[in-house]
């Protein structure tokens, strides 16, 4: 919620200290290594590289962009392997790094150079794989299905002894068939195996497209058959009744994440919470979400599902105007509007901050809008506002995206609150003008008496952990949309 602006003849007295720090910092403090602290993880140890990621206090996970893993709808985040890599990430106290990679072989390089501590999503435990990854404790069960277009009439055929004729239901049938598969996936090794079962030729075809949009292309009758896992097969039978996902090209199969091979004290810690979050109730609500429930074919049809339509919300083109206004990625000003209100223009809180921006009603006023005031009057307020936060901070904090966080913060908090845990921050030897482990730290210890009682503090008390929680959240999502949504 935003405070009043009140107090802030102060100002000029922590540009007077933020000074005087800078003129002392020494400059070579600016090449801090900010860089990704991955290092030289490949010759860590397994009984160490748990505790680095630890140290470290991010996970990077590669996982597929698709229906059912990893998308976006009206703005959240979604997808079943990613609310598991969240609880996983949560119960171990780590932020995750989301790298989307829907190429198998591109995601087993950037796990064998350590640019990710995990694969998840749907892997096949193979022998031929456990050569160069390992696997976590399996996840399910999954059989390798064959996905063929039913004919034109299928509705109309009588009985289902005669539609049951119309579609291949035995292997030994593919024996000369084209069969479209995915490339560097599980599904090219089945079939040459099944080549052999056969005692004939079928002739494989690796595709750079992913098995949903083989699917799709089979529905289409743009290519005759691919292969998928049947969990998947189920889901997009929903989106395509016309496709037919019952014979079997496989035996079930083992589905699991993977870890690289010098990553066992990584494999035991997720093995170990896996035995007890797959026994809870959220574990089979969560599998029932992605794989069972039918509203998720409405999901997927949405202009706001990012698979479909590139969109964030209803108010995507208001936002882009805006944030142009601002300087901001217009998904940074979403993600904002979506934590503030998810993007509802009638919403109001408990201390009665108003609508998309969330204002209070002092502040709208003093910007000529009250609760009528349109969605677009709203977004307009709620970046003269922000222009407004930034110019205060312009001075002295430089970078740009650094000072970002601060606008938010203070957005959230009052910026009388920012000021205090500034000068906190420069009194216990810390940098003013860095916000995560610095001044975002200090604002967290507006909380306790200590520091809400300080001389340097002339604003009091703060909830200082909702603050902080809300400029991360913020930058979070906001690299979901940068995963997906496109800038333009």
């Amino acid at each position: 919620m935003i405070k009043n602006r009140t107090h802030i003849i102060l100002y000029g007295l922590v540009l007077l200290l933020l000074s005087t720090f800078t003129s002392c910092k020494n400059s070579s403090d600016k090449n801090n290594n900010t860089s990704s602290k991955i290092e030289s993880e490949a010759s860590l140890s397994s009984s160490t590289y748990f505790s680095t990621i630890k140290k470290r206090g991010v996970l990077n996970v590669a996982t597929n962009y698709n229906t059912t893993n990893y998308f976006i709808y009206r703005g959240t985040p979604m997808g079943y392997h990613y609310d598991r890599v969240r609880r996983f990430a949560a119960s171990q106290n780590l932020k995750i790094n989301i790298i989307p990679e829907n190429d198998i072989h591109k995601s087993f390089s950037l796990l064998k150079n350590n640019r990710v501590d995990l694969l998840a999503f749907d892997l096949t435990v193979s022998q031929k794989r456990k050569k160069i990854i390992s696997f976590t404790d399996p996840i399910y069960q999954s059989t390798q299905v064959l996905i063929q277009r039913k004919p034109d009439n299928w509705r109309k055929i009588s009985t289902y002894e005669k539609l049951e004729k119309k579609l291949l239901r035995n292997t030994l049938e593919l024996a000369q068939e084209t069969i479209y598969v995915q490339q560097n996936t599980s599904f090219e090794s089945r079939l040459t195996n099944l080549m052999d079962e056969i005692g004939d030729t079928i002739f494989v075809k690796p595709s750079e497209l992913s098995v949903e949009e083989l699917i799709k292309l089979v529905n289409e009758k743009k290519i005759k058959y691919t292969v998928a896992d049947e969990h998947v097969a189920k889901v997009n039978r929903r989106y395509y009744p016309n496709i037919d996902i019952k014979t079997p090209v496989s035996f079930p199969q083992n589905i699991s994440w993977a870890v690289n091979k010098n990553s066992d004290s990584l494999r035991t810690v997720i093995n170990n919470w896996q035995a007890s979050f797959d026994n809870s109730y959220y574990s089979n609500t969560l599998y029932n979400k992605y794989f069972k429930d039918p509203r998720m074919a409405n999901y997927i049809k949405s202009n706001y599902h990012s698979l479909t339509g590139n969109n964030i919300s209803k108010y995507d083109s208001i936002i882009k105007i805006n944030a142009e206004k601002i300087g901001w990625d217009w998904r940074l000003f979403a993600s904002m509007i979506y934590q503030e209100s998810n993007f509802s223009p009638k919403a109001k809180s408990w201390m009665g901050a108003y609508g998309l921006m969330q204002m209070m009603p002092k502040t709208m006023a003093s910007y000529g809008i009250d609760a009528s005031s349109s969605p677009q009057q709203q977004i307009e307020a709620g970046c003269k506002y922000i222009l407004w936060l930034d110019k205060q901070f312009k001075d002295k904090i430089i970078d740009t995206d650094e000072r970002k966080k601060y606008v938010l913060a203070a957005y959230n908090v009052g910026i009388a609150h920012i000021y205090d845990a500034m000068r906190l921050t420069i009194k216990y030897g810390g940098d003013p003008l860095v916000w995560d482990k610095n001044v975002s730290f200090y604002l967290r210890k507006k909380s306790q008496p200590k520091y809400y009682n300080d001389s340097v503090v002339y604003y009091g008390y703060a909830r200082g952990e909702e603050p902080v929680n809300y400029v991360s959240e913020i930058f979070d999502r906001y690299q979901q949309y940068r995963n997906i949504i496109e800038k333009k």
